[in-house]
């Protein structure tokens, strides 16, 4: 017996237990192994013009024999020397195919799987022994290579009828934590190939059983059992074709079985990108966000490939999270099959990738907003949650690749705008793009806040998103407007005409003001006259970067922290109320307090914020109707 001419033993364990995260992955491994070994007869007979072969000459095939729980992988394929096996798998982490395209002149036309040779070696995983027979093409001898594992291996003289390879696995048995029998089962070895191999270029075929009507059956149908060999792989992927070669009917036919949507997807991204980064890649817009999008079980990440393998069913580091909606696969010849999930996270070539993925996305959705309105709504409705918290995470970092993505409802257009176009509508002199927050278009549209600028006729975006003002807060400023919640107590819009006006007022009822802020305690930081009311008595507005809504959102977060606004009652001098309130403060201090109370009451239901004392309030109405 031969020893492996490396630390054998060491470096197989890690092949086994470190590098593939999953045992099935084995047989992706044999098929592209015997995928390359096919690609260099076949460049040989182009090159030579004298094995009279042809691609379709050319084929995998994997039996089942349970019965001795043996799993064969053969391919008609170059097939190896004593030489090769003796360099090639007596050597852990050398890759006969990274040799075979570095000796080539016209290295960029030729498209190996395997690059760092330890691919083959995943077949310990779930076998005790592993044997090799093969015979190269253009010779007579053929070869058996044998190994139980890391003590080594022998090589000995074999009979083969043709050239080619085949690999015997012995599965190994069941144990406790390990069902390997399902490696010999039919099923399960077909559901394998089509995960990982469907897009191998050439034929993988397998003795399948299948069920048919016997002939002269009668009335009753009876079925019989037969077995017929079947290939098991597409053989080419939709997204190597040209776009004009593809329907949108079967587009929509592979993205609802590939990734299990009865919905026909919204946006289909098919590119093909060279250069730095060489890949395909084929992507879907949901046409409806699945039920769990909005929760943590979602799972992100496109289907990665290396050369028509998959080797990665979610890749995350393909899609920044504010785009993880789409789905979809990338297909590359510059990533290397035999990788792992850590080292994807650090490689260069999937990070340029991400990189054009990410402009792609946003070009295509740019396009979609400009030229199809309505489309873009139906995803808006469905992922623009996602693209707010996209602004807001990462302490802004993506902002401005995404601002112009944003749509919020307008209270002139009464729909949905972008901020582009609310700026583009601004009035002359009109320094801040105005929001308001609250739960619904409706409860917003009565809010009294909201009357000063109404009367005013400038517009206003209606915020109803958890998110939405703290998005904004984020951003800060779109063209150099800052925005600015309309309950804020620096609004600014009075004339100085106005302002005067308003500060004879303050002057003249100072000491109600006063009162009534003794008698509301810590619960407002002031009361002050307004000059945003118009029909409505009271509002509350905010000192400060905490806005009710902020308030509202944060404490209804499950950290429990609690966060208190810094509340302002505005009280409108020109209400009836109000003159009531003065006769009060001259005759009836008493019940002032009362009106105090119920008018703050009254603030903090316009808000939609809960009453602090519900009984007490509904005490103090019955004592004044009695």
């Amino acid at each position: 017996m031969k020893q492996f001419k490396a630390e054998s033993k060491r470096l197989l364990d890690l092949m086994i237990h470190s590098i593939y995260t999953h045992r099935e992955i084995f047989l992706r491994e044999l098929i592209s192994n015997a995928s390359d070994a096919l690609d260099k007869l076949y460049y040989k007979s182009l090159q030579d013009g004298d094995t009279g072969l042809s691609r379709e000459d050319f084929c995998i095939t994997i039996e089942i024999d349970k019965e001795n729980r043996n799993l064969l992988i053969t391919d008609n394929g170059c097939g190896m020397t004593k030489e090769d096996l003796e360099n090639n798998l007596g050597v852990i982490a050398k890759s006969d195919s990274f040799n075979f395209k570095q000796t080539q002149e016209k290295q960029e036309e030729i498209d190996i799987i395997g690059q760092f040779g330890v691919g083959f070696y995943s077949a310990f995983m779930v076998s005790d022994c592993v044997t090799v027979r093969t015979r190269a093409y253009d010779s007579e001898e053929a070869y058996e290579w044998k190994s139980k594992g890391a003590e080594g291996y022998v090589i000995t003289d074999c009979e083969k009828q043709s050239h080619g390879t085949q690999i015997i696995l012995h599965i190994k048995p069941n144990t406790e934590e390990e069902n390997y029998d399902e490696y010999l089962d039919s099923f399960q070895i077909q559901s394998i190939v089509r995960k990982y191999s469907d897009y191998i270029r050439y034929p993988i075929q397998m003795d399948v059983e299948k069920s048919r009507l016997k002939e002269g059956s009668g009335e009753q149908p009876e079925y019989e059992t037969i077995v017929e060999k079947t290939t098991l792989n597409s053989m080419v992927p939709i997204w190597r074709k040209a776009k004009s070669e593809v329907s949108e009917e079967e587009y929509a036919s592979f993205y609802r079985e590939k990734f299990y949507d009865y919905e026909k997807p919204l946006k289909i991204i098919h590119s093909n990108t060279e250069g730095v980064s060489t890949y395909s890649a084929l992507l879907f817009i949901p046409g409806k966000a699945p039920s769990d999008y909005y929760t943590k079980q979602y799972e992100t990440g496109l289907q990665l490939y290396a050369s028509g393998v998959m080797i990665m069913e979610r890749c995350e580091d393909l899609l920044p999270e504010y785009f993880g909606f789409v789905r979809g696969l990338v297909d590359s010849q510059d990533l290397s099959l035999n990788i792992s999930r850590e080292m994807l996270q650090h490689d260069r070539q999937l990070k340029l990738i991400e990189n054009r993925l990410e402009k792609k996305i946003k070009t295509e959705l740019e396009f979609m907003m400009n030229n199809d309105r309505e489309l873009y709504e139906t995803f808006f409705q469905n992922f623009g949650l996602q693209l707010k918290f996209g602004v807001y995470a990462q302490y802004g970092m993506h902002k401005e690749l995404l601002q112009d993505l944003l749509l919020f409802y307008s209270s002139h257009e009464k729909k949905l705008v972008s901020l582009k176009e609310y700026v583009s509508r601004m009035k002359e002199g009109q320094e801040a793009i105005y929001y308001v927050c609250g739960d619904s278009l409706a409860r917003i549209e009565q809010m009294p806040q909201t009357e000063l600028l109404k009367d005013k006729g400038m517009e206003m975006l209606y915020l109803i998103d958890d998110v939405d003002e703290f998005a904004l807060k984020t951003i800060m400023n779109y063209d150099g407007k800052p925005f600015k919640n309309i309950s804020s107590d620096d609004l600014n819009l009075e004339s100085e005409e106005e302002k005067k006006s308003n500060e004879e007022k303050i002057q003249q009822n100072k000491d109600l003001l006063d009162f009534v802020k003794e008698s509301l305690g810590d619960r407002v930081a002031k009361v002050v006259l307004s000059q945003r009311l118009k029909s409505h008595p009271v509002c509350l507005s905010t000192e400060g970067e905490i806005t009710l809504e902020m308030e509202k959102v944060l404490n209804a977060m499950p950290s429990g922290s609690h966060v208190k606004a810094v509340r302002v009652l505005e009280m409108n001098p020109n209400h009836h109320i109000f003159t009531t309130l003065q006769t009060l403060y001259k005759n009836d201090k008493d019940k002032l307090k009362i009106y105090a109370d119920l008018l703050y009451g009254q603030a903090l239901l316009m808000e939609g914020m809960p009453i602090e004392d519900p009984v007490a309030f509904s005490n103090k109405i019955c004592e004044l109707m009695q």
